[in-house]
């Protein structure tokens, strides 16, 4: 990660997290990334509407010149971009594993503009939506109303897996042959 926003954001879900593989949606507390909610937004986990916005900051608004709410994330990027992007944010809401994103877009004078993507998920839980967070930040600060975002460069947050002092104690008195008494 190399966005100011994209590591502390990710720190901050890490450490709410704690050993689940995502921390649930009521466990984020929008005073306490106050300083980085204009580049974070959530997204509804609907694939046939383009992965719609719940929230979205005012920044990442700004970037697309218009109020995101209800607006498909899929359609920001292009129609090239657009499959590839609908497949990491499906694989990061249905294996609970983050990713991150250098994504391109073009200024209004036709420049490039470059920023960064992260998608993390939420624990899901019966009887609720599933949504996914993330940042989308841009490393210039004045590059006005973006168009055309490609994707340019992804790759999953692979998460380590732990072994709990638990199962650790298990698999210690479980070494060798273990017989069972059963009944007759």
């Amino acid at each position: 990660m190399k966005h100011p926003s994209s590591r502390a954001f990710f720190a901050y879900w890490n450490k709410k997290r704690g050993t689940a593989r995502a921390p649930d949606r009521a466990d984020i507390d929008p005073a306490a990334v106050r300083g980085l909610l204009g580049d974070i937004f959530v997204l509804s986990c609907e694939p046939n509407l383009g992965f719609p916005f719940r929230v979205a900051g005012t920044r990442v608004c700004a970037l697309a010149g218009t109020d995101l709410k209800d607006q498909s994330f899929a359609a920001l990027f292009t129609e090239a971009s657009r499959s590839e992007i609908e497949e990491i944010t499906t694989i990061v809401a249905d294996e609970t594993l983050g990713a991150i994103a250098g994504v391109t877009a073009v200024r209004a004078d036709g420049s490039k503009a470059h920023l960064e993507l992260l998608l993390l998920p939420f624990n899901a839980r019966p009887h609720t939506p599933v949504s996914v967070t993330g940042v989308l930040a841009p490393f210039d600060d004045e590059c006005g109303t973006l168009s055309a975002f490609t994707l340019t460069s992804w790759r999953y947050l692979h998460q380590p897996e732990k072994l709990l002092p638990r199962t650790i104690r298990k698999l210690q008195i479980a070494r060798g042959l273990m017989v069972y008494e059963g009944l007759r």
